[in-house]
């Protein structure tokens, strides 16, 4: 970590609202992209950045610097993503009015149903599935923001590849 995002951290800890602003200025467009691969859709993604925002402005005291600044946003990002998955309605129709990505609408769809379906797998395969593939982490990265091992990082990939892959040629054992 360079010293001037440490020095800002500790300001912004102690209260400094301008060292605040920036420390959120500076990492928005990360928080806001993973929100956005999460979820899909840009409405959902600002809330979730939004509540990462309020729950750093709550919570940045806590971070003690034993671990990169941006492993600990990361992870804060995460629990704010599980947070709003919890509390949508189960019933809620994916929307498909919306393309969010710069592909097609018709891959911006299919890339919303295999999220809607890795989601379904079970907590901690689709902050898996975007750290690594979405963001560009390795499974050691990946597994230090979830705080679980490397390997169950590796074991959730191949899952969800084989799950896949299973849906998509039923009666075909993988």
């Amino acid at each position: 970590m360079s010293s001037e995002l440490e020095d800002r951290i500790r300001r912004a800890q102690r209260g400094d609202r301008e060292a605040f602003s920036r420390l959120v200025e500076d990492h928005y467009a990360s928080m806001y992209r993973f929100a956005l691969k999460y979820c899909g859709q840009r409405a959902d993604a600002e809330d979730i950045t939004q509540q990462a925002c309020i729950k750093l402005a709550r919570s940045l005291g806590q971070f003690r610097f034993q671990a990169a600044f941006t492993t600990w946003l990361y992870r804060l990002v995460v629990n704010c993503a599980l947070d709003w998955q919890r509390a949508r309605r189960p019933a809620e129709p994916i929307d498909s009015a919306e393309p969010v990505y710069e592909e097609s609408p018709d891959s911006a769809l299919l890339l919303r149903q295999v999220m809607a379906r890795v989601q379904a797998m079970g907590e901690g395969y689709c902050e898996t599935l975007v750290l690594v593939l979405g963001e560009g982490f390795s499974h050691a990265e990946a597994a230090a923001v979830l705080e679980v091992k490397e390997s169950t990082v590796s074991w959730r990939l191949h899952e969800i590849r084989k799950r896949l892959q299973r849906e998509h040629q039923p009666g075909v054992e993988v």
